[in-house]
């Protein structure tokens, strides 16, 4: 019976092109991971590698697809949770360095992205070594720029998509093309 299964096993291993990586943290993300360990670990459960999607959501999504692909295959490197609830309550994202004056584009969407939802983001510029003092003031600014920036806009019942009572799934508003009811959405 175990070389029946070893053979199995031998023979899914050949079917599935897929191997293990050899580091999951790169050096500077290892790093700042264990910086924030002794700086953050005690307040918050710190996740390496979370997909944006996994975040967040679109709002209505049916009108707005064109945003997906925005965040779609994207992710943030560390984000600290609740440790009851595991609510998102910072994010912290390595960059590269760049002129003092400049921001990539990606780094702006991220940016955007964690204000407006209010979740602050720390963007820490890529190094092997991190001080734990910088990175508390670092992480302390980035909490008082989301305070600084006003109060959540509230979520209307407009902002979301109802679902539907028989099947659960969302409802797509749609707009009746003829008859009397013609350019009527239901």
């Amino acid at each position: 019976m175990t070389d029946q299964k070893s053979a199995e096993t031998m023979e899914l291993n050949e079917r599935l092109p897929y191997r293990l990586r050899e580091t999951f943290l790169s050096t500077p993300e290892l790093a700042l991971f264990r910086v924030l360990l002794t700086t953050a670990g005690r307040h918050y459960v710190i996740c390496p590698k979370v997909a944006l999607n996994d975040i967040f959501t679109i709002v209505r999504p049916n009108e707005n697809v064109h945003y997906y692909n925005k965040f779609f295959r994207k992710h943030v490197d560390f984000l600290l949770c609740e440790p009851v609830t595991l609510r998102p309550a910072i994010g912290v994202e390595l960059v590269k360095p760049v002129g003092r004056s400049e921001t990539r584009d990606v780094d702006q969407f991220m940016i955007d992205l964690f204000l407006n939802a209010r979740l602050p983001l720390v963007h820490i510029p890529s190094s092997e070594h991190y001080s734990q003092a910088d990175l508390e003031q670092l992480l302390q600014q980035a909490i008082k720029k989301v305070k600084e920036t006003g109060p959540l806009r509230a979520v209307t019942r407009v902002d979301s998509v109802p679902m539907c009572p028989i099947c659960g799934r969302m409802m797509v508003l749609r707009i009746h093309r003829n008859g009397s009811t013609a350019g009527k959405k239901y």
